[in-house]
């Protein structure tokens, strides 16, 4: 009797297990259904843009060279000065470019006076002629003379104005309204011939150059402000840290042929700069729109790719995940447009998809 006591327990220990495997079982079963948020596409009445790079120029800038050599004796304006067209910048030392503008006035004078003293000698002998007293040979010498102390006259004058240039040259001015850029020399540099001193760029209007293929340029070509080759399009300005430009740019096409390289062609927007933020040799993209109307777009965190290709998963009927190829326009924002393979009414996965597989029951809960 002791013996059976003892298994009977044993049985009901056993019996007890084996329903807490049961009920664990079914529990671990009714929660597997993994839990995923789906959502469907998003429908948008927009303009789509397309980015190029942009080249970011001033309307002019051109480097401030010295045309003579010698000291840099002055310096009158600051690194980043905002200067006016004819304003002094930069004075050499002019010490011997007055000297020799001097001399080259006093040569002058004396090749004046002595085609005068030549001219007077002309009349004299003239008269001579006349009454016989000189033969008619003289004058004709006397006339050469003359001719020659003119063309003297003639080269002091070319020499007194080059003289004068040079000295004008000594004062080095800015060739137009605009800012000057870093000054590369000091008061007091010893200046060769050319040698670079600063650079002036007038920021007024910025010219923002941008390549297209011949492709989009064909695609541009049907836009119906394109006529005659005329073409004016509105276009945005991305600068480099991702912000907008607040002003809009006209781009045109300033290239008559296509880069044999490349098989592009340039285009060039205008921006107005009024307020200074754009600098020359600056960074950016250009967004030019081509599309506009309702456009279906699908979450960056659906989409994965695989070889290439661009996938998203959808929920059947059957609350079973299917992966689904699309294909993918440009990526807007965190949205990529959707060009074909899915439609509106369809339930999307909208993250987590790493861990999903065809066919793999999901309980699906809208994205809030």
């Amino acid at each position: 009797m002791k013996i059976f006591s003892l298994v009977l327990p044993l049985a009901g220990l056993v019996l007890l297990a084996g329903s807490c495997t049961v009920k664990s079982t079914e529990n671990k079963s009714e929660t597997a259904a993994r839990q995923v948020p789906v959502v469907n596409l998003t429908v948008m009445d927009t303009t789509i843009y397309k980015e190029y790079i942009a080249d970011i120029q001033a309307r002019k800038n051109v480097e401030l060279r010295s045309r003579l050599s010698g000291f840099l004796e002055k310096v009158y304006v600051d690194e980043g000065a905002i200067v006016k067209a004819g304003q002094i910048l930069f004075q050499v030392n002019d010490e011997e470019y007055r000297a020799d503008a001097a001399k080259a006035e006093a040569a002058l004078n004396n090749a004046i006076a002595e085609a005068k003293k030549v001219e007077l000698e002309k009349e004299r002998t003239k008269k001579l002629v006349e009454k016989n007293i000189v033969s008619e040979t003289e004058q004709e010498l006397i006339a050469v003379q003359h001719r020659a102390s003119l063309s003297k006259v003639a080269e002091a004058k070319a020499v007194l104005n080059q003289a004068k240039t040079k000295l004008a040259q000594t004062s080095i001015r800015a060739p137009f309204n605009g800012r000057i850029d870093r000054i590369l020399l000091k008061t007091g540099s010893l200046l060769e011939e050319g040698a670079l001193i600063t650079s002036i760029s007038d920021l007024s209007t910025l010219n923002v150059y941008f390549d297209i293929s011949e492709a989009e340029y064909l695609t541009l070509a049907s836009d119906t402000n394109f006529s005659n080759n005329s073409f004016n399009k509105e276009v945005k300005l991305l600068l480099a840290n991702g912000q907008e430009y607040p002003h809009t740019g006209v781009a045109q096409i300033v290239e008559s042929e296509f880069e044999p390289n490349t098989g592009s062609i340039s285009l060039r927007a205008r921006f107005p700069n009024s307020d200074g933020l754009l600098k020359h040799g600056a960074s950016g993209r250009i967004a030019v729109p081509i599309s506009t109307g309702s456009t279906k777009f699908v979450h960056q965190k659906a989409v994965f790719e695989i070889q290439d290709k661009t996938y998203v998963y959808v929920l059947n009927d059957d609350d079973t995940v299917k992966m689904q190829p699309f294909r993918a326009g440009q990526r807007v924002g965190h949205y990529y447009v959707v060009e074909d393979g899915l439609n509106e009414n369809q339930r999307i996965v909208y993250e987590g998809v790493q861990g999903l597989r065809d066919g793999m029951k999901v309980r699906a809960v809208a994205k809030k």
